[in-house]
């Protein structure tokens, strides 16, 4: 279903993310009066790839992480570009801006300004079709309910009282439903809960709504996590898998992967048989950035040793790049790739890596930010790649089960066509 109404008006302006941090809100207004507005998260851990954030740098304000100079651009450059432009003409507006910038990584306009007007105008394209975004991006076809990656406990950078490692997440692989995969993840997130009280250890939260326990070890996380997954009744590795972010080049020094939780360093082989020993001895299903972000060789052997038997994620690694994952194919490096829009900076640039990815028989993952806002649009595009995975923090915290909710009403409105992913999103196809 097409729409002929065009963009009025491109309007950018500084709001703040969940983190009290600066971040860019973009409305777009067509001429029949339809509007939308985008909201950029932004993330703490960041490949060294990634698009630019463009950030004011004065530090009397927000201590330089202002965002004036990222709206600035899309209301006296962006939107003079796009006026006029079809709004459902995705590829050209997307062109525009990437033409506009004329950088290989967004950094004259800064990809928080470049994303902002693109997925805004995505989304009151989408209103004036009258269809839900999901539709809009990934027509009739788009049905697959995604696995939620739940976080429960944050580490590193997230959480800094807690495990060295970044995030440690529930995968409900064995529930019938998306409605039923969140049941299973809330009440296990509150029975870890009980047991944190029961050990009167801290129950605050990171970043991302994880518990941020002081525990011995990072081995000792994946226990508690064990055991909470039990107490809710749930079997683990049969209802509830695990899945974890290493973060691994918050990790590097020296030349080693520091574990301070482990009292370790470990090479780049010993975290490959890290990764092995736990997947022998817990139900993990998907090991995200094990190693560091510039470590194509260790992830081809990574890829060689334990692809077969688990999902290994590239997010620094890739930072949802078409160039950087035509590599990745051709080393072998990893079999899933992280999506997040606001690495490359526009909704075509999005799609085009995602579907890449899965022609190349890869599976996808699209995630969160560490600062994220009330936005719901990752939600939405899980289901538009039918990709059959997301990762969006722990079921708490509003801009985390806003997206969640989303998914809720997603399912609820395709009814009896909705499908949920399951177990199926972590076959092994590489």
């Amino acid at each position: 279903m097409a729409t002929s109404a065009s963009i009025a008006r491109v309007i950018g302006e500084e709001v703040l993310d969940s983190r009290g941090n600066p971040t860019v809100q973009v409305t777009v207004v067509l001429d029949d009066d339809s509007l939308a507005h985008a909201t950029v998260p932004s993330g703490a851990s960041t490949g060294e790839s990634e698009a630019i954030e463009l950030r004011d740098g004065d530090r009397q304000r927000y201590g330089g992480k202002g965002v004036l100079n990222a709206v600035r651009h899309v209301n006296e450059l962006i939107g003079p570009a796009l006026m006029g432009l079809l709004a459902d003409d995705q590829w050209r507006i997307d062109a525009v801006l990437i033409e506009l910038d004329g950088t290989d990584f967004k950094s004259r306009l800064g990809a928080n300004a470049t994303l902002g007007a693109s997925l805004a105008c995505a989304r009151a394209a989408a209103q004036a079709c009258r269809l839900p975004l999901f539709r809009y991006l990934g027509g009739d076809e788009a049905r697959v309910l995604p696995t939620p990656m739940l976080t429960v406990m944050d580490g590193g950078i997230h959480g800094n009282d807690g495990p060295d490692l970044q995030e440690f997440m529930l995968v409900p692989v064995g529930a019938p439903t998306f409605r039923e995969a969140l049941r299973f993840g809330v009440e296990t997130y509150h029975a870890l809960r009980d047991l944190l009280v029961e050990r009167h250890t801290s129950t605050n939260v990171g970043d991302e709504g994880g518990f941020v326990p002081a525990l011995s070890s990072n081995r000792a996380a994946l226990d508690l996590v064990m055991q909470a997954i039990e107490r809710a009744g749930y079997r683990p590795g049969e209802d509830i898998s695990l899945a974890i972010d290493f973060a691994a080049t918050g990790l590097w020094r020296d030349g080693r992967y520091r574990l301070s939780r482990e009292g370790r360093d470990y090479s780049a082989d010993e975290m490959v048989g890290l990764c092995r020993e736990w997947g022998e001895q817990y139900p993990l299903v998907s090991v995200e950035d094990p190693l560091r972000d510039n470590d194509w060789g260790g992830y081809a052997q990574l890829t060689r040793e334990l692809g077969d038997r688990m999902q290994i994620a590239g997010d620094d690694l890739f930072v949802s790049n078409r160039p950087f994952l035509v590599k990745g194919i051709a080393q072998g490096c990893c079999n899933c790739v992280v999506i997040k829009p606001n690495q490359v900076g526009t909704v075509t640039e999005t799609l085009n890596t995602a579907r890449m990815a899965l022609a190349a028989g890869y599976s996808c993952m699209v995630a969160h930010r560490s600062g994220e806002t009330e936005d719901t649009s990752i939600a939405d595009l899980a289901v538009a790649l039918n990709c059959g995975q997301i990762k969006a923090g722990a079921p708490a915290r509003g801009e985390r089960v806003a997206k969640y909710n989303r998914l809720l009403t997603i399912e609820a409105r395709l009814g009896e066509r909705a499908q949920y992913a399951g177990r199926a999103a972590f076959q092994r196809r590489r």
